[in-house]
């Protein structure tokens, strides 16, 4: 190993840098220190917190990264321990601004939301009130300009009498000002359908979506937009790979990867199915300890993968709780109303909030090339994803789920 000195950083890596060097014992010493390693672009994080020794000797990232890996690796002992405290974070310096990482800051007080249908204003409400003394405020776009003068009126009017907390501050943008925050929550949806519409619903919206989210993204790049991209639209995974990829090229239409990061866009869709996963489990026998032992993952459609333990796993309760909670949203469509409030806080309000607080949450983040759900957070301005070991037919379910979504795009 190389040890190196980047100003105040301390670095390491299997590869040499022309960099000052340092000392092993000098490295260790930092509160947080760094790897520098180099896997594909098209394929790879920029940078992610390090759980696991065999991260650093990735050659690139697929979706065993969320299998925790039981190999054992001979490294120092100083370097185990940061790992254990997650206080390793991994630098791919394959892309062209790797040194970003050096000014990176994890501050995500100003939110920015655009698009103010059912979704957008249910999360505008729900971010308003859990938002108190965390959000210092929230910026709102739509086209329809009485729509935005609505929101800000009804909004800025939701307020616990005789409180001490401090609401976020609720103001209209200008399209130019749109960019302007830590976090750009994307809830415009070119096309809602119908109740009388069969199939997949969210499908349904990929294709005027993913318009939307193209010139979004596009002029993300042109503002050197450095915050979270945190997309609420459906079909969540699929617009978030849509939003990397074309954020991503130049004006010839050629690759250049100085777009969003793949770890800058975070897809929020999973939060609700979760809830629904809680809600069903009461019903299910043999689900019951899905709140404390369960996981979802996948994307936000009819390929969710629904585990009703990590700890004690089992195939057949598992699969019956995924088609009660693939399923869900009809329930409530049966009803004659479209389901948006409990996606628009369960997945929108609520984890953007975790995300925020540095907790866990779900959601859909770059992975092998694909945007898949998993448990994931930020911890000191970089994603951590939870690693299990996980039970053979769960890897195998959740492997054929990331396979379907991998070909869509």
């Amino acid at each position: 190993m190389y040890y190196y000195k980047l100003q105040d950083k301390s670095i390491f890596s299997s590869d040499k840098y022309n960099l000052p060097s340092i000392s092993e014992e000098q490295c260790f010493k930092q509160d947080i220190i760094y790897f520098f390693g180099r896997m594909p672009l098209a394929k790879s994080r920029r940078s992610f917190v390090v759980t696991s020794p065999s991260e650093l000797f990735l050659k690139e990232e697929d979706i065993e990264i969320l299998n925790q890996n039981m190999d054992f690796y001979e490294l120092p002992q100083g370097l185990i321990d940061k790992i254990t405290q997650r206080k390793l974070i991994y630098i791919n310096t394959n892309y062209s601004d790797w040194q970003d990482f050096y000014s990176f800051k994890a501050n995500f007080n100003k939110i920015n939301i655009i698009g103010l249908g059912d979704v957008g204003g249910i999360l505008l409400t729900g971010l308003r009130l859990m938002g108190k003394n965390i959000i210092e405020s929230i910026g709102i776009y739509d086209k329809n300009i009485e729509k935005m003068k609505r929101w800000f009126y009804e909004a800025n009017q939701i307020l616990e009498p005789f409180s001490k907390d401090k609401y976020p501050k609720v103001s209209i943008l200008n399209e130019e000002d749109i960019f302007d925050c830590d976090i750009l929550i994307f809830c415009v949806s070119s096309n809602v359908p119908g109740l009388d519409e069969k199939g997949d619903v969210r499908m349904l919206q990929f294709e005027g979506n993913s318009k939307i989210i193209t010139q979004v993204a596009k002029n993300a790049r042109k503002n050197g937009f450095k915050g979270i991209f945190a997309v609420v639209s459906d079909p969540v995974d699929l617009l978030c790979k849509v939003a990397f990829v074309e954020s991503n090229k130049n004006e010839n239409g050629t690759f250049d990867y100085k777009g969003l990061k793949p770890e800058q866009i975070i897809g929020f869709g999973l939060g609700v199915m979760n809830a629904r996963a809680s809600f069903y489990s009461k019903l299910i026998n043999g689900a019951e300890n899905y709140d404390t032992e369960g996981r979802v993952f996948g994307p936000h459609g009819k390929d969710i993968v629904v585990a009703n333990s990590i700890v004690n796993y089992d195939d057949e309760v598992s699969i019956e709780l995924t088609e009660r909670v693939k399923n869900a949203n009809i329930d409530v469509r049966m009803t004659g109303f479209k389901p948006f409030i409990a996606p628009a806080l369960s997945s929108g309000a609520l984890s953007i909030i975790s995300l925020i607080k540095g907790d866990w949450f779900y959601g859909s983040t770059f992975i092998g090339g694909t945007y898949f759900g998993c448990k994931m957070r930020i911890n000191k301005g970089f994603i951590e994803i939870e690693r299990n070991p996980l039970n053979e037919r769960l890897l195998n379910r959740i492997k054929e789920s990331y396979r379907k979504l991998g070909e869509i795009i």
